[in-house]
């Protein structure tokens, strides 16, 4: 279902958004206002998929053993070659 919507842009974007209906990648300005709101919805999942990563890594590492900054230095220098 399509909603029709008055949107305002500066100048500048409204000569890109021309620039690219011109150049044929799109075939409206309203396509590409289209595209970029699902870039942003697209991102913003991303983020919110990475945030709930970090989350649940930081949960599990809390309730790990606790690794002593000497420890983990030593650890890694007899990683390294």
């Amino acid at each position: 279902m399509v909603i029709k919507s008055s949107v305002s842009l500066r100048a500048d974007q409204h000569a890109f958004a021309r620039a690219l209906v011109a150049s044929g990648r799109f075939p409206s300005v309203s396509a590409v206002v289209q595209q970029g709101l699902d870039l942003l919805k697209q991102q913003d999942a991303d983020a919110q998929a990475d945030r709930a990563a970090l989350q649940a890594l930081l949960l599990q590492r809390a309730d790990g053993p606790f690794i002593s900054a000497v420890n983990l230095r030593s650890a890694w220098a007899a990683q390294r070659p």
